[in-house]
């Protein structure tokens, strides 16, 4: 499956979730294996199993052609929109690239802006300007403090 087969397949999954579940959020999908596809999801108030059951029997569908995992997003939920860069700057995120970019394809660090286009990124030794349609993947870096709360 391309890139643009799985962003289709994303698409189709956000739009028939905001209609069945207008709360439910989906952050990420991955295709883990061929036949496996996994879905992180959020809500205001979190996620639980019900929820995860609920989202499975809404693509129960799919299921013929994959295995469905449903998944909150844990500590490390994954950023795929501008708006999730947006909602948590400030916040230490690793952000890996397509390309390496400033010498590099990994880059973690506080998030330092965000917009439709790029994700800013300090990792200590400079800021560092990512096109968003460079980013392969990214997700929060759970802090010291949440690890041992």
């Amino acid at each position: 499956m391309s890139d643009a087969e799985l962003q289709g397949l994303q698409d189709t999954i956000e739009s028939r979730l905001r209609d069945a579940q207008p709360d439910v959020e989906l952050l990420a999908l991955e295709r883990p294996a061929t036949e496996r596809l996994r879905l992180f999801i959020d809500r205001p108030g979190g996620v639980d199993l019900a929820l995860c059951e609920q989202v499975t029997n809404e693509l129960r569908d799919l299921l013929g052609d994959y295995s469905i995992e449903v998944s909150s997003p844990g500590p490390e939920r994954p950023l795929s929109k501008p708006e999730h860069f947006q909602r948590f700057l400030g916040r230490r995120a690793r952000v890996r690239t397509r390309e390496q970019i400033a010498g590099h394809k990994s880059f973690t660090g506080e998030l330092t802006a965000a917009d439709e286009a790029s994700v800013s990124i300090d990792a200590g030794d400079g800021e560092v300007t990512i096109p968003l349609e460079a980013v392969h993947r990214s997700n929060l870096v759970a802090d010291e403090t949440e690890v041992t709360a």
